[in-house]
Parts: structure tokens; C-alpha cells; sequence
């Protein structure tokens, strides 16, 4: 697995935005009570957020970066990188999101700005790549949006993802500063398992077609059309309990540090049972692992993010916290990160 560091680059800010509709699991009309009640209790999700038609991942994740460089005081001048990190982008491959939000957001033409379309892990690979960049002297500031509005790509017949995935875009800000302090990462990926997580028809190699819109049965509570997403909950379960645990136990013998250490850790929001089993086989205590699960689902990238909004965000703007941020799936693919923060700016979650 990939183990590397990056130097003189510093968290400094983080906001989450989501849609005000609540959808709860209690109500769906689709199950019934008892299955419903079921799925809560092993998942964790008792509610999460949808998105209107006309709302985005891009209006979402425009909100939250708004409102953070204005908190901040930013001057968009000095932000020389943006990255969209994103399953469900504005068009489809073609253009870009990142660079109409760099419009949007009135930013300087000479700012990159690019959009890498993952999901679970996409938020510490995002802080990566943007960290990586930002190892040139040259840099200044780098935004980092990422999310997903799942709701509109689920079947809301299909039981595995129409109970789980709700939309949120988070937003974060890494300043280059001449700082001791290092973000140290482990990442990887296992493309045998692509298949897990995948919509199957509507890109180059399944091309979208009539029949790709009719709804399929699978069993009594698995309907969904070829252009909807397709979870395969055994096998990704199976890859989270087993790839998380070694990622971090990578990266803590790599990076020197242990789990006394860590002062949050932050999974990605899969599910309560899975993440339970892997904060049980790093022995982390409850305390030091927040969810926002309940009242959010898994949101994709988003998920490491809106938990430090809505968990710990009054701990993190006070004094210096060390995180371990960790997020698997899609792909497949994990990214684990260690790193630092002193009094971040952590704005209170947005609500559109």
C-alpha cells in the first residue's frame, strides 16, 4: 500500500451544506415496518437529506464553500487550486464541474480547477492530491469541495441504497504555512472489486438504452433500472471491515503514532454494524469515534466532513486535535490520513 507525507500544508477550515428535506427511514412506503425497523437498527440510519430536481452537487458544495471563504476572510485571489470530488458532477464527463464553481465562486482564471469522480474515499484523496500540489512553493491556498447527491441516481424500490445514501457537499481549506507539522497518508485500491459499487448502464462500456430504464426485479426489496446504482452489501462490507483496519494499521507503524494518539478518529459513514467492527479490531473507544449516521446516511465523500461539522465541531476550534480521518469503498478504493489541526475553522452545518 501507498505510504507517503506531505509537508508545510495545513487544514485550516471546513463546511458541510445539505438539503433542508428530511426523508425518514420509518416512513418509507416501499417495506414494511418491521424490515424497515430491521435495516435501521443494523445500519444506524434513521434519517438523511434529498435534494430537490433543480438542487445539486455543485449548488451544494457552492453554498458551503461561500460561506467558509467568507467566514475565513479569504481572499479568492490567493486560492490556486480547486477540486471537485464527486460522483454525481453537474454534466455528464463533459465539462468539468471544478471549473464552473471556479466561475461561480469568482475566482482567479489562473486558479486549477478539475473535478476526480470518486466517491467513499474521495475526501482524504482529495486532501491528497491537494496537498501534493500544494508542496509547490507557488501555491498559496487550495479549495477542496466534494459530495454527492446520491437520491437522484438510487432506485427508491431498491431497499440496499434507497434507505442509506443522502446528499450533502462539504467544503475545506488547505493553506501552505511553514509548520513542523506533516499529513501523513496510506491509500490504495483493488479494482477486482469494482463491481461492488457500480451503476452499470449509461457510460462508454454499457451504453445507455431503452431497456435501461426498465425497472428490474431482483428479490421482493431490489427493484432498480440499469441506470441506477447497484450495491452489493456483502462484499463491500467484507471489504470495509477487512481493508480499513490494515490501511490504519499501515499508516500508524509508517507514520509513527498510536491509537492513545489519535483524538478523533473519522470513518467514513458506511454503516453503524461495519464501522462498529472496525473501530472494535483497532480497540479505538467510543468516545473517540463520533458517527452522524442517524440523522445524515452515509454520504458518500461528504461523510468524513459532515461528522467533524456536526459531531466535534466546538472540540476542533479549540486548541490543536489530531485526527485520523479514514474512508473505503467505491472503487474499490481506501485513504487514510493522520494529521493536525489548531483552532479550525469549523462553520455550522448549512441547510438549503
Amino acid at each position: 500500500m501507498g505510504n507517503f507525507t506531505i509537508q508545510n500544508v495545513v487544514l485550516t477550515g471546513i463546511s458541510a451544506a445539505v438539503p433542508s428535506m428530511i426523508r425518514k427511514n420509518i416512513d418509507n412506503n416501499f417495506f414494511s415496518k418491521e424490515d424497515l425497523q430491521k435495516f435501521i437498527d443494523n445500519t444506524g440510519v434513521k434519517e438523511f437529506r434529498v435534494a430537490n430536481k433543480e438542487t445539486t452537487t455543485a449548488d451544494l458544495g457552492l453554498e458551503a464553500a461561500e460561506k467558509l471563504i467568507a467566514e475565513m476572510h479569504i481572499d479568492k485571489n490567493e486560492i490556486d487550486v480547486l477540486i471537485f470530488v464527486s460522483q454525481t458532477p453537474d454534466y455528464l464527463n463533459i465539462p468539468n464541474t471544478a471549473p464552473i464553481l471556479q466561475h461561480k465562486l469568482g475566482l482567479p482564471t489562473s486558479c486549477l480547477a478539475f473535478d476526480i469522480p470518486l466517491g467513499c474515499s474521495g475526501f482524504v484523496y482529495g486532501l491528497s492530491v491537494l496537498g501534493t500540489f500544494m508542496q509547490n512553493p507557488s501555491f498559496r491556498k487550495g479549495l477542496l469541495i466534494c459530495g454527492d447527491t446520491l437520491s437522484k441516481i438510487v432506485s427508491q424500490e431498491d431497499k440496499s441504497t434507497s434507505l442509506l445514501f443522502g446528499d450533502c457537499a462539504a467544503a475545506a481549506i488547505l493553506e501552505r504555512k511553514n509548520t513542523k507539522n506533516s499529513i501523513s497518508f496510506n491509500m490504495g485500491s483493488d479494482g477486482s472489486g469494482h463491481k461492488a459499487i457500480i451503476i452499470n448502464e449509461g457510460g462508454s462500456r454499457n451504453a445507455m438504452n431503452k431497456e435501461s430504464l426498465e425497472l428490474v426485479a431482483y428479490d421482493k426489496e431490489i427493484k432498480r433500472r440499469g441506470c441506477d446504482l447497484s450495491l452489493d452489501g456483502m462484499d463491500v462490507f467484507s471489504f470495509g471491515i477487512n481493508q480499513a483496519p490494515k490501511s490504519v494499521k499501515d499508516l500508524m507503524q509508517f507514520a509513527s503514532f498510536a491509537t492513545d494518539d489519535i483524538d478523533f478518529a473519522i470513518f467514513h459513514q458506511a454503516n453503524k454494524m461495519m464501522n462498529e467492527m472496525i473501530r472494535k479490531k483497532l480497540k479505538l473507544v467510543p468516545e473517540k469515534v463520533p458517527y452522524s449516521l442517524e440523522k445524515f446516511g452515509n454520504t458518500s465523500s461528504a461523510s468524513i466532513p459532515i461528522t467533524l461539522v456536526t459531531q466535534v465541531k466546538s472540540q476542533l476550534e479549540s486548541g490543536k486535535k489530531r485526527l485520523l480521518l479514514c474512508g473505503f469503498g467505491v472503487g474499490l478504493s481506501w485513504g487514510t490520513c493522520y494529521l493536525e489541526t489548531e483552532n479550525l475553522t469549523v462553520l455550522d452545518l448549512i441547510e438549503i
